[in-house]
């Protein structure tokens, strides 16, 4: 039987159509055609100053904007040869990792919901609320930040965030075994992620395939390892890395990523606490409102 996944389907969350080939319950091909989703990000670029075009990253994946607006900075900096202050760079470690908690939160509710399984979905979008009001605290956006600047960071922590962050890690971190109990040790949901859409090592690498989608087939490689950027090298966190490739090592590995996100989060609170770390040295001096850019290319990756 073939059916049209898509492009706009409650499974989708975004705008993507495959064309499946099914047997039953059971997918024997897909075909995804993913240009529902071009938006030529490229070409708005091209009519933006460097600080213009960094509104644009938010919306690259605004479920993860602080990323892309890192990604972004991190590849103007290096071309223009700006050094972000220190207590900048823990700044947006801290905030990276909040939001990829987030992030993960929006996966996990609503992997869940589309498994069959809703009670998760109200605890992960609970939680979710409580990231969304630390950023609301740090910058003014929910959702999309802006926050992470070229040289540094728009702003500071604001007096008494450094203790709201805290009460929140101390909140969630016991709660990653509540959602064990909830969803991942569901015998259903197991039934229906186990041996289920199995990706060998091999074929992650040669698709290109990145994060805990090629961790969760057993290639150890994560970027803040690898090549490690802002204080990443200066802190010390694990790499969840699972081997069967299918669908539950792919869902529990960002959950794993998600306990390692709180250790990062603490070290970093507890690093911008410390006496070596001026408050308010978040932005580089002298960073040009514009700039020629040099011959050549800048790449970055987050």
């Amino acid at each position: 039987m073939f059916i049209n996944f898509g492009p706009q389907h409650p499974s989708t969350h975004g705008v993507l159509r495959i064309a499946l080939t099914v047997e039953g319950e059971v997918v024997i091909k897909g075909d995804p055609d993913v240009g529902f989703l071009h938006r030529g990000m490229e070409k708005l670029f091209e009519a933006r100053t460097y600080s213009q075009g960094l509104i644009l990253t938010d919306r690259l994946d605004y479920i993860s904007a602080t990323h892309n607006n890192l990604g972004y900075c991190l590849a103007v900096e290096k071309l223009a040869g700006i050094q972000a202050p220190l207590r900048a760079q823990y700044i947006r470690v801290l905030a990276s990792e909040l939001n990829r908690i987030a992030s993960h939160l929006v996966f996990f509710g609503t992997f869940g919901v589309d498994m069959g399984a809703f009670t998760p979905f109200l605890y992960a979008f609970r939680e979710r609320e409580m990231i969304m009001d630390l950023f609301e605290m740090l910058c003014g956006g929910r959702l999309l930040h802006s926050y992470v600047r070229v040289g540094g960071v728009a702003a500071d922590l604001p007096p008494g965030w450094d203790a709201k962050c805290r009460e929140f890690l101390n909140f969630f971190k016991p709660m990653l075994k509540d959602y064990d109990t909830l969803l991942s040790g569901n015998p259903i949901f197991k039934s229906r992620t186990e041996g289920v859409g199995i990706i060998t090592a091999d074929r992650a690498v040669s698709w290109g395939l990145s994060g805990p989608t090629l961790r969760g087939s057993g290639v150890n490689y994560d970027v803040r390892k690898a090549d490690p950027y802002c204080v990443y090298d200066k802190l010390n966190f694990t790499v969840p890395v699972l081997k069967n490739g299918d669908c539950w090592d792919r869902y529990y590995c960002r959950m794993l990523e998600m306990g390692q996100s709180v250790e990062i989060a603490f070290q970093c609170l507890d690093a911008l606490a410390g006496a070596e770390l001026t408050p308010g040295e978040v932005m580089a001096k002298g960073v040009p409102k514009m700039f020629k850019a040099p011959a050549g290319q800048a790449y970055a990756h987050v």
